[in-house]
């Protein structure tokens, strides 16, 4: 069959229309975009206007379905009526521009019959469909617009919007670029949807498929702009969830992640969106390491020995995997005691000194997009990421500074997890070798943060003081060791500073009185007991 599209007299191109027939007929209606444009636009969107398109859609809906039924097996029957109701589909994208009108559209009772047509035979309506349920979720399109938008949201949800999406996704083939293309809207439209709906990021793991197609699609080894955003979406249906990150740990998730990132243990990114890929895929693996289940799936998985090689290769995601064993070692003693084990101590002390970060320096995306880990805290560790414009130099410090903040916290995690035995005097003798040169990098630190503190606390932020309560807490490991050089060490670096034993009992003390109950009444006085040994101590 043969269709001839007339020319417009301000918009004339010629159609030319890719033809496949499948097993059961269907046409491809990819490339008739040229349809669309020989039709008037609507100037003035009104009620009265909504409802001649949405009666208009129906009636395409209705001779299409009785088409298909009467004539199931001659595809040259119904092709007519195929084409009529993908005019009608793109017709409806004009409702974007007017998102006022959403809570009438789901009043006329559309919202069944637009979703029922992600189920349809012919993907390529299905794939219609996609793209205007993205059109009328963007963000440009809902800007100032809320009630409207949690109205069409809410409409959307409870007639199994999610469902139907990821039931459409996994029927999509992406070596066909048109499918390809539908399955990146179907990522963006459920990222719309949960940024109206935050509960979505919930509701969509619980009735659909979708956090096995994003494992599937994070472990395929080619990158493409879908696994870039496949990443994106896994991290952004993990930051806010605890139950989110337990399914996934329940489905293989810590395993599957840690082999997406062993991809690049030994070698860069190829492009800046692969960067962010890799940035995205070490988002979920800190949001993974939240729950303490997943923490033994990580040990287990051989994940400590996985960040200790990235750290050694000295790649662009180095101080990811800095960040990734902070997480996993906090409040986790089975990890820190396998990081002692593997002898990841002069790996984590080489960056402690300052002496990889130099040589290891790469600023990626994650250093100017803010992650979507950046709103939480590892251990008493808080980073906000803002995406200002920075030069060079102020990206290598940026970069340095906070790779640090991260050693700190993980050396802090070490003293936390390894209390005895010969596993607590190898961190020790650390403190110890080559003239105890690493308590003289940990007073250097403290000075440093304490100067901070006092000459700017209205400008620093609640980062800087905790990383001072941080270095205090190791302090008072190391004083508590009883170790005379340490302690002789400790006293002589204060006194050049001008400082006292003091000094640090008022920081430990501020800790000791801020410790909150979040995990429990016990386990706030075993971490206040803590603390007050070290005030006793010193």
């Amino acid at each position: 069959m043969t269709m001839e599209v007339a020319e417009s007299d301000t918009d004339k191109r010629q159609l030319h229309s890719k033809r496949k027939r499948g097993d059961d007929g269907d046409i491809d209606l990819s490339l008739l975009e040229a349809v669309e444009r020989s039709h008037n636009t609507v100037e003035v969107l009104d009620l009265k206007t909504l409802k001649k398109l949405v009666f208009s859609f129906e009636r395409r809906l209705k001779e299409n379905i009785e088409a298909r039924l009467k004539y199931p097996d001659q595809p040259d029957r119904f092709a007519d009526s195929e084409v009529e109701l993908h005019e009608e589909i793109q017709k409806l994208k004009v409702l974007s521009g007017s998102p006022e009108l959403y809570p009438d559209l789901v009043s006329l009772n559309a919202v069944p019959s637009i979703l029922g047509l992600l189920s349809h035979d012919n993907t390529d309506i299905a794939i219609d469909v996609v793209q205007l349920l993205q059109d009328l979720t963007d963000e440009d399109a809902l800007e100032d617009n809320d009630e409207p938008a949690r109205a069409l949201v809410d409409a959307l949800v409870e007639n199994s919007v999610l469902e139907l999406l990821v039931q459409n996704l996994q029927r999509l083939s992406e070596s066909d670029s048109d499918e390809m293309a539908a399955v990146y809207n179907t990522l963006a439209t459920i990222e719309n949807l949960i940024e109206v709906k935050p509960t979505v990021s919930e509701l969509v793991c619980e009735r659909t498929k979708l956090l096995r197609w994003l494992l599937a699609k994070i472990r395929a080894k080619e990158f493409d702009s879908n696994k870039q955003y496949a990443s994106e979406i896994l991290a952004i249906l993990l930051q806010n969830s605890t139950a989110n990150q337990k399914k996934l740990g329940q489905m293989n998730g810590v395993d599957v992640v840690l082999q997406a990132v062993a991809l690049y243990k030994s070698k860069d990114p190829k492009t800046s969106d692969e960067e962010e890929m890799l940035e995205n895929l070490f988002d979920c693996l800190c949001c993974l390491l939240m729950p303490l289940e997943n923490k033994e799936r990580f040990v287990k998985a051989e994940g400590v020995e996985l960040m200790i090689i990235i750290m050694k290769q000295k790649k662009s995601a180095y101080g990811s995997a800095v960040r990734a064993l902070d997480f996993a070692m906090t409040k986790y003693p089975p990890a820190c005691e396998r990081f002692v084990d593997v002898l990841g101590l002069k790996t984590a002390f080489a960056a402690f000194m300052g002496k990889a970060s130099k040589s290891v320096f790469h600023f990626s995306t994650f250093h100017l997009r803010e992650s979507p880990l950046a709103k939480f805290s590892s251990k008493y560790l808080v980073v906000h990421l803002v995406p200002i414009p920075l030069n060079k130099r102020n990206k290598r410090e940026r970069y340095q500074e906070e790779l640090e903040e991260r050693i700190v916290s993980l050396v802090a995690s070490l003293f936390d997890g390894i209390s005895r035995g010969s596993r607590r005097e190898r961190l020790l003798s650390k403190f110890v070798e080559n003239e105890c040169e690493k308590i003289d990098r940990l007073m250097e630190l403290y000075v440093r943060y304490s100067d901070r503190v006092k000459a700017e606390t209205e400008r620093l932020n609640q980062l800087k003081f905790e990383e001072l309560e941080l270095i205090a807490i190791i302090l008072g490991h190391l004083w508590c060791s009883e170790h005379p050089g340490m302690r002789a060490r400790i006293e002589n670096l204060l006194k050049l500073q001008k400082l006292t034993k003091k000094d640090v009992i008022d920081i430990l003390q501020e800790y000791h009185d801020n410790i909150g109950d979040l995990d429990g009444p016990d386990e706030k006085e075993r971490a206040q007991g803590r603390i007050q040994k070290f005030i006793s101590a010193l």
